[in-house]
């Protein structure tokens, strides 16, 4: 059971919100809460990150701990899975805070049944726990019009909605806790086969002799057109490889849905080859750059990448 229910305050009431990470999506995504009127305590490795939210109003805790403290909710968006463990289920962490939050929410993209212990841990305490991972990138994060993929419990989901609402425009409860990972691994293994698509087809344009600007006209608009299409290959184009997702948080996200996968029972060959392709990335030094990256490591002028056999 969560703690008295339903929501610690209406959706025009100011909530007090820790806030754990400010990266390239997560100082957006904060920055909209503080916009609503939410009182935000910020925690992260490096306070320096966190220095415009700080200017806005938000104030410096120096653990997950001690933002977490009477909060009315803790929002996590972290690099990796061991990051989320250390910021709720460490020493420091969110719920070793002397009054815990009374929810707390995970919207890195993460491990599904690191989701599902969270949630145990956190309900032995009296405290709601839903996985949240987002979808829609640096665009979605700083337009708030991310899609958000939730995992947990109905009477915690519709609690803090409102708020979830404040940083995207698609917020849809997928099941119990880790449906909302389970989800976003679907998410991956499309972008993942995606992007090879969109890299591979501007290689073939160029080849060709067409001009790929004059060829994204036709394409993004008809049966082929997608988010990535429209978003990340006129960045390409421009030689714009600053992330929105970085490559090597892209890759932590595929080795996750290939063992989930494994775990399953399941053969995704696309997939597969999609982590390949990005471990080559990465092995060439571009995993700080976003995931349209990969048209670096297939050639954008031709040439042909080395791809390890399974």
């Amino acid at each position: 059971m969560t703690q008295e229910g339903t929501s610690p305050a209406g959706p025009d009431q100011p909530l007090e919100i820790a806030w754990i990470g400010t990266g390239v999506m997560g100082a957006s995504m904060a920055s909209h809460l503080l916009a609503a009127g939410h009182r935000l305590r910020v925690s992260t490795r490096t306070r320096s990150r966190a220095q415009a939210l700080l200017d806005r109003g938000a104030r410096w805790c120096s653990t997950p701990a001690d933002a977490a403290e009477g909060a009315d909710l803790a929002i996590s968006i972290v690099g990796l899975p061991e990051d989320v463990e250390a910021v709720h289920l460490g020493p420091r962490g969110t719920l070793a805070a002397q009054r815990p939050p009374r929810r707390i929410i995970d919207m890195t993209t993460s491990s599904p049944a690191l989701a599902v212990r969270l949630a145990e841990v956190a309900r032995a305490r009296g405290v709601g726990s839903l996985d949240a991972p987002v979808s829609g990138g640096d665009v979605g994060a700083r337009q708030a019009t991310l899609s958000i993929m939730v995992g947990g419990e109905r009477i915690d989901f519709d609690a803090v909605k409102p708020v979830l609402a404040r940083m995207g425009r698609t917020i849809v409860l997928q099941g119990p806790a880790g449906r909302g990972q389970h989800a976003k691994m679907v998410n991956q293994i499309l972008i993942a086969g995606t992007m090879m698509g969109l890299c591979e087809g501007l290689r073939y344009a160029e080849r060709a002799g067409l001009d790929a600007a004059t060829v994204l006209e036709s394409v993004s608009v008809g049966a082929a057109g997608s988010w990535s299409l429209q978003n990340l290959a006129p960045r390409i184009l421009r030689g714009d490889f600053a992330p929105g997702f970085r490559i090597d948080h892209f890759l932590k996200d595929l080795r996750i849905a290939l063992e989930e996968a494994n775990r399953l029972g399941l053969d995704l060959p696309a997939l597969a080859l999609a982590r390949r392709l990005y471990e080559v990335a990465l092995a060439q030094g571009l995993g700080d750059r976003g995931t349209h990256g990969l048209h670096l490591t297939l050639g954008a002028t031709g040439g042909s990448s080395s791809v390890p056999e399974p």
